[in-house]
Formats: structure tokens, C-alpha cells, sequence
């Protein structure tokens, strides 16, 4: 990747190593889009601060007129997501998330699930 601010004269660019989750914001877009489109709920939330899924959500609002919810897990919500005027918004505080964790270690019939230690 190119570097923010090259030395003149030293590397452009560095490797990195980039574990970023890729593909799940269109996922989710495609999810809430197919859900309001055969008016699976009466009201959805979204759970994201992410402005990729602008149109997503400007659509199921005003072109399907469905209830939209938007909570924000982070500090500063996204001004892109709130141009869409969605139904309701929420700041998720941190000690709410955190006590709305699930154990690090759940067992079912299967066997124990565990949380990744990078959560």
C-alpha cells in the first residue's frame, strides 16, 4: 500500500497486512433490501456507522416507507447515514455493549464455541 507520508528518496509503499472483514456491508445491504422488499418486519434496525450502506437504507425508508432504526456502535455517527433521515437513531453506549456480550465460551450439542481474542 502507498505510504501517507513518503520520505524523499525512501519506499512508496509498504506491505501490509490487512484482516479487515470484506464483503459484509453488501451483505447486509442485500439482506435488509431483500427483507423490506417482502415485507418480512415491520421496522428494521441497522447496527452500523458504516456510509456505504446509505442508499440501502434511504431506500427501504422512503421508497418502501418501512420504519428504520439506525444504532451507532461508534463514538461519532456517520453525517452520510443521517442525510437519510432514518426512523430513529441510538448511540450504543460502551458499557451497554459490554455487558450485552456473550461469554467468551458458549457449548452446545456440537461443541464449545469461543470467542476470537482479537474481540
Amino acid at each position: 500500500m502507498p505510504l501517507a507520508w513518503p520520505v524523499p528518496g525512501g519506499p512508496q509503499t509498504v506491505e501490509v497486512i490487512k484482516t479487515e472483514e470484506k464483503g459484509s456491508d453488501v451483505n447486509l445491504a442485500t439482506y435488509l433490501l431483500a427483507d423490506a422488499f417482502r415485507a418480512d418486519a415491520e421496522a428494521f434496525v441497522l447496527i452500523s456507522n458504516d456510509s456505504d450502506l446509505m442508499e440501502p437504507l434511504r431506500m427501504v425508508r422512503h421508497e418502501l416507507g418501512k420504519v428504520v432504526g439506525l444504532l451507532n456502535p461508534q463514538a461519532r455517527q456517520s453525517r452520510a447515514l443521517l442525510r437519510c433521515k432514518p426512523t430513529f437513531v441510538k448511540q450504543i453506549r460502551r458499557g451497554v455493549a459490554s455487558v450485552s456480550q456473550l461469554p467468551n465460551e458458549l457449548e452446545d450439542k456440537f461443541g464449545v464455541i469461543a470467542r476470537p481474542e482479537a474481540w
